[in-house]
């Protein structure tokens, strides 16, 4: 594994030799296998690896959607294991952004509510001033009281990105949020991202398998076989490529 040496950053999250693993005897999966990573706050972090590598699952975890078979998960300096549902609950409504590749969206309700359905739901106001930048910089003042059958799918997905960021959470995780769009709308989504950690100081992960969609990040960690092989600071196109390459021409011929 390459290894870069960090400046002192704070940790908004990070995981301690988290294992996941299905099945058991000869049907055993070991979805991630002894994971430990830190990410940072105020940086843009994307996660890679082949199919099957365990990317989603480390994120589900990592956002408490998911609960690891051993190992540690902190958001901030919170240790999420000895945590009771209740608490796991209002971690997840005070301090965690969630953006998912179907978008997730509410269809009897406009833009406008479905943005502000989780600050609705813990019987908060949203911060206007906050509420406005949000709005600005996602381009959909003219679209708030539509439904998502009346938006595109890049519309409905800055809508469900504008929702994870409304309540200002510490961190936002994204799973494949362009998975569903073209590139145009995709662009849109991950250029609102870009700014929402280099204007606002927002803390954003984000699984995706396209380099085009990395290289707007900081920083690239690749998993392979549920283990962190290898990351990338200052990602390109062309950088991403060459790492996925050389992961893919490895994980073929330890198979």
């Amino acid at each position: 594994m390459t290894e870069l040496a960090h400046p002192k950053k704070t940790v908004a999250a990070r995981a301690e030799d988290l294992m996941k693993i299905y099945g058991k005897d000869d049907a055993t999966v070991y979805a991630l296998d002894g994971v430990s990573i830190e990410i940072f706050e105020g940086e843009f972090t994307a996660v890679m690896g082949p199919s099957g590598s365990g990317k989603s699952t480390l994120i589900h975890c990592l956002a408490a959607l998911d609960t690891p078979t051993s190992g540690d998960v902190y958001v901030g300096e919170t240790e999420l294991s000895s945590m009771k549902d209740k608490e796991l609950t209002q971690l997840r409504r005070d301090e965690i952004g969630f953006v998912f590749q179907a978008f997730n969206l509410v269809p009897t309700l406009t833009a406008e509510e479905n943005i502000l359905l989780p600050l609705s739901i813990a019987g908060v106001k949203p911060e206007p001033a906050w509420f406005d930048t949000v709005i600005d910089t996602i381009g959909l003042r003219d679209r708030l009281s539509h439904r998502p059958n009346e938006l595109s799918g890049g519309q409905q997905q800055r809508v469900a990105c504008a929702r994870a960021l409304v309540s200002r959470p510490s961190i936002v995780f994204a799973d494949e949020p362009t998975g569903n769009l073209d590139s145009t709308s995709g662009a849109e989504v991950l250029g609102f991202l870009r700014r929402s950690v280099s204007e606002f100081g927002q803390t954003v992960v984000m699984v995706t398998h396209d380099p085009v969609a990395a290289s707007y990040t900081d920083r690239v960690i690749f998993l392979a076989d549920g283990k962190v092989v290898d990351e990338t600071r200052n990602p390109t196109t062309e950088k991403v490529l060459s790492h996925m390459t050389a992961l893919q021409t490895r994980v073929t011929a330890g198979s």
